[in-house]
């Protein structure tokens, strides 16, 4: 990354511009110094995905190269509900569970971006901002004083987002969710006239919210800011990745674990790898094609897709976080003995496997419940007979480890995680046994 280059081709270059609204202005602002940006994120999950993470790497690039993000949550748009790239209404959100999402995607917001809202005076630091703050205290009346009266109406109905919704047949568009433009857009404004905000960025389908705010900050305050969009993230049937979707990989650690994240950029298609590599990672481009170059010569070797997964969950989860994932995947695939798991990553790991619950003061340091009681009460045997065979054949394995006795008895010892013993039975089958 060179430092005499503009941003945009910093951005262009990694795959995070679809459009900007006068790109040659934007460049000149560039040009110019610092510039303050914005992109906003609603509250309506606990937690951001794998799709809102390009919004922050676009963020976060730009940061790095100087200049002040203003990251939203939209404490008062998501009490009304964004249309754009929905065929249906959203589900409204009661405050106790808006609140919490908040508290959630602030979290996540602060460990991608630098973010310091308790000295707004700092131009080193970006801001972390919340719309309720400024639409909360306002009355209906002056929402339309203040906005409506400078946004045609013919304007807002020719926007695509609109436009797709009144056609449809899921009950076309409510007057609550028709305005979420107004608010997106007086967000730029009020922003631009606090802050100097003079860009907001977001996904494709935010082109028409965007523009409707560079143009109410036109009307109202005489200024030129500036919209850029990047592509939406998509499956490979050309879904729209996400929560609405129904295939989110959260940001949230306790929704997705930092080993299912890893595991999931680990497993992206060959295709797919390089254009994440240069989105989630800031590994340089040169380094970028070389790992390109040798997917395509060994795409068996996997080393591009081990390096993503590596640092895509580095910018999500830190360091801690890759060791976990990285110790979880050895022990899961290595062939070793499993050790030192916790409950949460084994269950992911072994999803749909057989289980069984059984108390915990069963499993004693002095040798507790038998080994072949565990097998039939986890349906890996029918009988104790079945259990004794398969055991004298060689193959039963405890967390890993091949045992030999059919005497065997199970001690804290053999837990993978805190709770669970994984029983696995031939080359393939596997069942849990939870002691709690």
């Amino acid at each position: 990354m060179s430092a005499d280059q503009n941003p945009i081709d910093v951005l262009r270059a990694r795959g995070f511009v679809q459009d900007v609204t006068d790109e040659a202005a934007l460049r000149r602002r560039f040009d110019e110094g610092p510039v303050t940006y914005y992109v906003g994120f609603d509250p309506t999950a606990p937690s951001l995905h794998a799709g809102n993470l390009v919004g922050m790497m676009a963020m976060s690039w730009l940061q790095r190269l100087g200049h002040r993000p203003i990251a939203l949550a939209g404490g008062a748009t998501g009490r009304i509900g964004d249309p754009s790239g929905r065929d249906k209404e959203r589900e409204v959100l009661d405050e106790a569970t808006l609140e919490s999402n908040l508290a959630g995607i602030r979290t996540q917001l602060g460990a991608v971006l630098d973010l310091n809202a308790a000295d707004e005076d700092d131009p080193a630091k970006g801001l972390l901002v919340d719309n309720h703050d400024w639409f909360g205290p306002k009355t209906f009346l002056e929402v339309l004083r203040e906005v409506g009266v400078h946004v045609p109406v013919s304007q807002m109905l020719g926007r695509e987002s609109v436009r797709r919704r009144l056609e449809s047949s899921h009950g076309g568009l409510t007057f609550a969710e028709f305005s979420y433009q107004l608010l997106q857009a007086y967000d730029f404004a009020h922003l631009h006239v606090t802050y100097g905000c003079g860009l907001q960025g977001g996904g494709s389908d935010q082109w028409g919210n965007i523009t409707a705010g560079t143009d109410l900050t036109r009307r109202l305050h005489g200024a030129e800011v500036h919209g850029i969009v990047w592509p939406l993230l998509l499956t490979a049937d050309g879904q729209k990745f996400g929560k609405s979707a129904g295939n989110a990989v959260w940001l949230d650690p306790d929704l997705t674990s930092p080993y299912a994240y890893f595991q999931w950029w680990l497993n992206a298609a060959d295709a797919d790898v390089p254009r994440f590599l240069r989105l989630f990672t800031y590994l340089p481009l040169e380094e970028i094609d070389d790992l390109a170059a040798e997917l395509e010569r060994d795409p068996a070797a996997r080393a591009a897709h081990k390096v993503l997964a590596r640092e895509a969950t580095r910018v999500v989860h830190g360091d801690d976080g890759v060791a976990q994932a990285e110790a979880a995947t050895a022990a899961l695939f290595g062939g070793g003995p499993l050790r030192g798991l916790d409950d949460d990553t084994l269950a992911e790991a072994f999803e749909g496997a057989p289980s069984v619950q059984l108390p915990a003061g069963r499993l004693t340091d002095d040798g507790g419940i038998g080994l072949l009681e565990v097998l039939v009460a986890a349906g890996a045997a029918s009988s104790n007979g079945e259990a004794r065979r398969l055991v004298q054949q060689g193959g039963v394995r405890i967390s890993g480890e091949r045992v030999e006795d059919h005497d065997r008895r199970l001690t804290p010892d053999d837990l993978a995680s805190p709770t669970t013993v994984v029983l696995q039975v031939g080359k393939k089958r596997r069942f849990l046994a939870r002691f709690v």
